[in-house]
Order: C-alpha cells, then sequence, then structure tokens
C-alpha cells in the first residue's frame, strides 16, 4: 500500500513547486477522491485536522520549516512509483480540479467542510490540534449529496 509520501511525490512530479500547505491539501483530496471513488482509503497514514486544515504528520516531519516544496524536494522519502494506476489516477484528478488553487484557498474549502470541522471540535481557531480525521467521516461526508467539492463529482 503507497503512503501519503509516495502519493505527495507523484503530485510534485505532476504540478512541480508548490507551498508545503498546497500539497498537504493536494493529498488530502487524493485520500478523498480514492475512498469515494474505490471505498477503501488509499493510504493508511493519518491525517489530522490542525489549524491551517488537514495535515499528514509523517509527511510534514520531511518537509517542517520550508515554505515551497519541489520534485525532488522528498528526498529519499517516498516514491511515485509505488503508486498504482488507480492511485496515480485519482491524484491526477485532483490535481486537474484544484491544482490551479493556493494553498489559503484549499485551506478555505476544507475549513468549510464537515470533516475538518468535526474533528476540530472544541478547539480554538488556531489551537494546536493533532484529533484525526476519520475515514468514516470523510466518506460519510464527500460521499453525501451536500458535498460539492469537485474532487468526488
Amino acid at each position: 500500500m503507497a503512503n501519503a509520501i509516495d502519493v505527495a511525490a507523484y503530485i510534485l512530479e505532476q504540478i512541480g513547486s508548490v507551498t508545503t500547505m498546497k500539497l498537504q491539501k493536494l493529498v488530502y483530496y487524493t485520500q478523498v477522491r480514492y475512498l469515494v471513488m474505490n471505498g477503501r482509503p488509499l493510504f493508511s497514514d493519518e491525517i489530522q485536522a490542525w489549524a491551517n486544515g488537514p495535515v499528514a504528520p509523517n509527511l510534514y516531519h520531511i518537509h517542517s520549516g520550508r515554505y515551497m516544496i519541489g520534485r525532488g524536494g522528498l528526498g529519499q522519502y517516498g516514491s511515485a512509483d509505488a503508486l498504482s494506476f488507480a492511485e496515480k489516477a485519482a491524484a491526477s484528478y485532483v490535481v486537474s480540479k484544484l491544482g490551479a488553487l493556493s494553498g489559503e484557498q484549499l485551506r478555505s474549502l476544507s475549513h468549510s467542510e464537515r470533516p475538518w470541522q468535526d474533528a476540530r471540535k472544541g478547539y480554538a481557531p488556531g489551537a494546536r490540534c493533532s484529533v484525526p480525521i476519520s475515514i468514516e467521516s470523510m466518506k460519510s461526508f464527500y460521499s453525501s449529496p451536500e458535498c460539492s467539492n469537485p474532487v468526488v463529482r
């Protein structure tokens, strides 16, 4: 099974340099796309409801301290080759639908959606939070008619 870092490596191959915030959100939405289309998660890495939106901590630890990241920026970690054709297709679809948005726009999008909001319940805006966004909450919300996110349409 691929991991969040492998997904990030593939996304970077597709779009080149991006902010680390944007990369994190694209990885999150790739997990969402794959989950809704296939009924199971693409990767088992936890995604947490941080103040600036969904974050995969294992990916964060690799890019921590950097604002921008590009092809090869993950070093020896992660490999796009670890993804199957279907996994690459999910990431490519997300990039085609959301790749033109900035990290801030993706942050706003994730903040407007129930999975992040529910995981952050009881936390003040800007407060540290390491509560996971559950696979169940992602699947429930992004599969529902109330969801208008383009990655699942």
